[in-house]
């Protein structure tokens, strides 16, 4: 989805959209194609299987790399910020967009119930699995924010790191550039 709206929104020359499922680039080549916004855009779409540890692409190969709702499931963050640090260009920018963990009292029981009972409630209901959505909040809280995210960023070569909680501090845009 992030892919189909830069395309339609910047109408940059190319985008490309990497996962490790091959599903999930079906579901997107399938997306792109019915995308009418995205097609008369005149971007050149490509969908590729890799992982964003060891991405098949030269240094300095884009002007941009985003990551939305998906560096808490890096196996090793730090490497993988390394790796998106490598292909972009020199002044590039990296844009994550992540969930986090509200640190409002008043925001944060309700995220604490929401995210514990709701969701997985939820996921179980919709893919009968008692585990789906379950590790949700457990993959939010293990991961680096705020400051300790931008700290991270900064190891891996990135300068010029902020970040901007949106929604009450349950998710989060973080910026960085090389």
């Amino acid at each position: 989805d992030l892919a189909l709206l830069l395309a339609r929104s910047l109408r940059p020359a190319t985008v490309t959209g990497i996962d490790l499922s091959e599903g999930m680039l079906e579901v997107a080549r399938r997306k792109a194609s019915a995308d009418t916004g995205a097609a008369a855009s005149g971007t050149k779409m490509t969908f590729l299987a890799a992982d964003c540890l060891h991405l098949p692409m030269p240094d300095g190969t884009y002007d941009i790399v985003t990551a939305a709702y998906g560096v808490r499931n890096f196996e090793h963050l730090l490497r993988g910020y390394r790796e998106m640090y490598r292909v972009l260009r020199p002044g590039g920018t990296l844009c994550v967009i992540e969930l986090s963990t509200p640190t409002s009292p008043l925001v944060k029981p309700l995220y604490r119930f929401y995210t514990r009972h709701i969701i997985p409630l939820a996921g179980r209901i919709v893919s009968r699995d008692v585990r789906a959505y379950s590790y949700l909040p457990e993959s939010i809280a293990a991961v680096p924010q705020g400051e300790s995210m931008l700290a991270l960023m900064r190891e891996a070569g990135f300068s010029a790191t902020e970040h901007h909680p949106l929604t009450f501090g349950v998710c989060t845009i973080y910026i960085a550039r090389k």
